[in-house]
């Protein structure tokens, strides 16, 4: 059976997962900060806007505006979009009262009722959703990612919605980690950064990607002004050597928590 896939918007990346993202997954992308997160997700919105598709992007760590400055160095002016009422950018990083698009507290419920208020005015059909990041929601709690991930796409699978969520790296217990996301999401996609030779270099790995026989070879990505985010090519380093960050792979060990049973 085919599947209907949707283009990412990241150039390189398509051909690595059978010709794009499937409709109507749920994607974590996941990483430290400075990977390229957000400029991934402006440009999956962005390719969507471009394609026709009503789009929402929460943005938890950064303002709306300074989402749609970013917007502009990747060639793409969202400004018109909003005005146009085919892109909702919630803003939960300033609160402000008055604001109808506006999140006031870090809440998983009042997240998912305003996605699906902005679903309802921006009208029926299929339409790209970005929560960069969700790991801001259980900041204080990271014992519930898992718990928190698997209701955000329980209620809004039946909204239509192909969904891009960021998530950092977080500790839940000394035992544990936050790894709620990656067991949830339909596809994992995990960013890294690393200096060589006295300069700083992004990788992408694609760790999962269910009914998709994806790409399992670690790529160097490059941030381009005009552009965003680009598949580079090839490494030579194997998937596991970008799955985990030196500190969280140290702190598995000596918790013992890598001789467990893992079902991914």
């Amino acid at each position: 059976m085919n599947m209907e896939r949707i283009p990412s918007g990241i150039p390189g990346l398509d051909e690595l997962i059978e010709g794009g993202i499937p409709r109507g997954f749920m994607v974590a992308l996941v990483g430290e900060p400075g990977t390229g997160k957000t400029a991934m997700s402006i440009q999956f919105i962005s390719k969507g806007l471009l394609e026709g598709d009503k789009a929402i992007y929460v943005t938890t760590e950064e303002s709306r505006e300074s989402i749609i400055s970013q917007s502009k160095r990747f060639g793409v002016d969202l400004k018109p979009y909003i005005d146009d009422g085919k892109l909702v950018v919630i803003d939960a990083l300033m609160g402000e009262y008055g604001d109808l698009w506006s999140l006031k507290e870090l809440d998983v419920d009042e997240l998912i009722s305003i996605i699906i208020e902005a679903k309802k005015y921006l009208g029926p059909g299929h339409a790209r959703l970005v929560i960069d990041s969700m790991s801001a929601f259980w900041l204080e709690k990271p014992v519930m990612a898992r718990k928190y991930s698997y209701q955000v796409k329980r209620v809004l699978s039946k909204w239509g919605f192909t969904i891009l969520a960021t998530s950092q790296y977080a500790v839940t217990t000394q035992l544990g980690f936050g790894f709620g996301i990656e067991h949830v999401a339909d596809g994992v996609i995990r960013l890294r950064k690393s200096v060589v030779k006295g300069v700083l270099k992004r990788f992408l790995v694609i760790e999962k990607m269910r009914q998709t026989n994806h790409d399992q070879h670690v790529f160097e990505v490059e941030i381009v002004d005009g552009l965003g985010v680009r598949i580079a090519g090839p490494v030579k380093a194997s998937r596991w050597d970008l799955a985990l960050p030196p500190d969280v792979v140290a702190r598995i060990i000596e918790s013992g928590f890598d001789k467990l049973e893992y079902e991914g």
